[in-house]
């Protein structure tokens, strides 16, 4: 072999090229292999060491880019549902609040809005100042059937359906004298009975109902009448309105009346829309301090009877003319309307025969009897 010189490569090629054949072949096939092995060595580590860098640096840009694209797409995901929760938490509140309305507006009936867009409070003064004004009015209001007991307060109201207390009060004179307790009426004769009550209309029902509980008081409760409701309303023909007639004025305790004239007047107050007459009790009965009721009852049915008329009102001579919401629907024209003025208002006799000593000191005139011209 040559001596080898700093360049120890090129001297080993001379060396080669002067060798013999044999050693030349030998040679170049070993300097072959060695080129061979230091391609691959160089050149593999070189494509392994830069695929990964590049796998890496490709994963790091993927993974810089896939976190804001993520971030992106989180927050594109989060926001639109953000959005829609938000649009649903009012959408879906109407609802539940409607339904618990609808459920409870049936049962209490209180429980629609107050009319014309009142608040509750305007409502309740509203309707406790007409009250006081009606009471100015009608300071001597009272029941308008004759009576001298709670029997003929019972007897006299269950006959006051379907006519006018005028006529029951020129048709119960007869009665009571010759049937003054209920065990009387009890034993009494139907026909004798009927013909005593044909002038008040349906008299064999009424002669039915009179009679029947007549024998209910003589047997159920000793010949007396019961102050409590839930008895009362176990008599034959007698219902809530008729049982709080009966407490109020034969017993002192408060109840409303609702009658036509009531239903009406507090409907076209805007008091309550309701039409169920336990409705109407209800919900004017909320309105008021309960031992108004019996009073708040004359008020208002005297009103209608004489001024607050269901054909034509007397709107131009009502005293609560700017309380009312329903003004203008009659005459309101004053000197025309005071033609349209009933009773004590108007002049004529009230519908008792026995009025109060405060009505005729008012200027009230007692019923005629019936018959009389």
């Amino acid at each position: 072999m040559g001596e080898q010189g700093p360049d120890g490569g090129r001297k080993s090629a001379k060396a080669t090229k002067k060798a013999a054949p044999a050693e030349r072949v030998t040679a170049e096939k070993d300097a072959v292999k060695k080129a061979a092995k230091k391609t691959p060595a160089k050149k593999a580590p070189a494509k392994k060491t830069a695929a990964p860098a590049k796998k890496a640096t490709a994963k790091k840009a993927t993974a810089k880019k896939a976190t804001p694209a993520k971030k992106s797409t989180s927050a594109r995901k989060t926001a639109p549902v953000a959005k829609r929760a938000v649009a649903k938490k009012p959408a879906v509140a109407p609802k539940k609040a409607t339904a618990a309305v609808e459920d409870v507006a049936p049962a209490k009936t209180v429980a629609a809005k107050p009319p014309r867009g009142e608040s509750r409070t305007a409502l309740v003064r509203r309707a406790r100042r007409i009250n006081r004004e009606l009471a100015e009015v009608y300071p001597y209001a009272h029941p308008e059937l004759d009576f001298e007991n709670p029997f003929q307060l019972v007897v006299a109201t269950v006959l006051s359906a379907q006519t006018t207390d005028l006529r029951v009060n020129q048709t119960t004179p007869a009665l009571f004298a010759k049937y003054p307790t209920p065990e009387d009426l009890a034993a009494a004769n139907p026909e004798e009975v009927e013909e005593i009550l044909r002038p008040t209309g349906f008299f064999r029902a009424k002669t039915k109902s009179v009679i029947g509980l007549s024998k209910a008081l003589a047997e159920d409760f000793g010949g007396e009448v019961p102050g409590r409701l839930e008895d009362l309303v176990k008599l034959p023909g007698v219902g809530r309105k008729t049982a709080f007639v009966v407490l109020g004025n034969a017993f002192g305790r408060p109840g409303i009346t609702v009658d036509t004239h009531f239903q009406r007047l507090v409907r076209r107050w805007e008091w309550t829309a309701e039409t169920d007459p336990d409705k109407i009790e209800a919900a004017v009965g909320a309105l008021f301090p309960k031992s108004d009721w019996t009073d708040l009852s004359h008020h208002v049915i005297w009103h209608g009877r004489r001024i607050c008329h269901a054909r034509k009102p007397a709107c131009g001579a009502c005293p609560i003319a700017p309380l009312c919401p329903a003004y203008g629907e009659g005459e309101t024209d004053p000197e025309k309307a005071r033609k349209l003025l009933k009773y004590e208002k108007g002049g004529f006799p009230g519908q008792r025969l026995n009025p109060p000593r405060a009505y005729l000191d008012a200027g009230g005139k007692p019923a005629p009897p019936l018959g009389s011209a």
